[in-house]
């Protein structure tokens, strides 16, 4: 039996396209849900990011500016989704991982420094 492969272009090109076509103003409540963010947080951040829309008692997050906003809190130690990885490298990432869940954390004002109480 012979294995189809898919071009995984086309899974881009369809995400790009949900992109242009979401909604670009977003209300509260239907933030609340897509980001998963409690009410105060969210209208804390989006108004950090400068994408909070107040008109007549009607509150607007731009999605825009809230998802780049977002961006900057990104860790760099995760796969990137999109990125096309060689066979193998999953594998390495989530071994380090694990290595790295094994490791204790130095907790805060547990260091020694030197003063006996």
């Amino acid at each position: 039996m012979e294995q189809e492969y898919q071009d995984i272009t086309r899974p881009r090109e369809v995400r790009e396209e949900v992109k242009k076509l979401r909604k670009k103003f977003l209300r509260y409540q239907e933030a609340e849900v897509v980001y998963s963010i409690s009410h105060r947080k969210l209208i804390e951040l989006a108004d950090r990011a400068g994408a909070l829309y107040r008109m007549e008692g009607t509150v607007l997050i731009n999605r825009d500016i809230f998802d780049a906003y977002l961006e900057n809190y990104k860790r760099d130690d995760r796969p990137d989704p999109d990125a096309d990885y060689q066979e193998g490298e999953e594998e390495d990432y989530l071994k380090d991982l694990e290595e790295d869940e094994g490791k204790p954390e130095e907790a805060v004002g547990s260091q020694d420094n030197g003063s006996d109480v």
